[in-house]
């Protein structure tokens, strides 16, 4: 007779419990208390990592946006040192030298707003990834 088909079985020791609670096979002696420990370690870290990941999350969401704060105060400040306010508005002034009109000049402002989008998108790229340490006290309650 010929296999079709097979493939590696599993096999599991079986545990003897006598009808007093004691473990009759010597295998599984020796195996619960290795269930035991690991059953134990992975409830730990997972427990920890449920304390910790929040606390985490929170201080990169903080820091993202002060980066980001950062670097487009930055590139707006730089984009804006080249340009001057007579470039963006046109006031007319009637015969008494009162103000009679302010014009806004749409192309030179669409240029900045886009070309300080570009600089602050360029060096949020150059700025990578950045290493956040977090402080053990961070994670006691006060």
């Amino acid at each position: 007779m010929h296999k079709i088909y097979s493939r590696p079985r599993i096999r599991i020791p079986r545990i003897l419990i006598q009808s007093r609670g004691k473990i009759t096979n010597p295998k599984a002696k020796k195996i619960l208390p290795v269930i035991c420990i690991l059953i134990i370690a992975f409830a730990t870290v997972k427990f920890i990592l449920d304390a910790i990941l929040p606390v985490f999350d929170t201080m990169c969401e903080n820091r993202a946006s002060s980066i980001a704060t950062m670097i487009s105060n930055e590139q707006a400040t730089n984009v804006m040192k080249e340009h001057s306010y007579d470039e963006f508005f046109t006031i007319e002034k009637d015969n008494e030298g009162n103000i009679s009109m302010i014009k806004s000049n749409i192309v030179p402002i669409n240029e900045i707003t886009s070309n300080v989008a570009n600089k602050i998108q360029e060096e949020m790229n150059r700025k990578g990834r950045e290493k956040i340490e977090i402080p053990i006290r961070k994670f006691y309650r006060i």
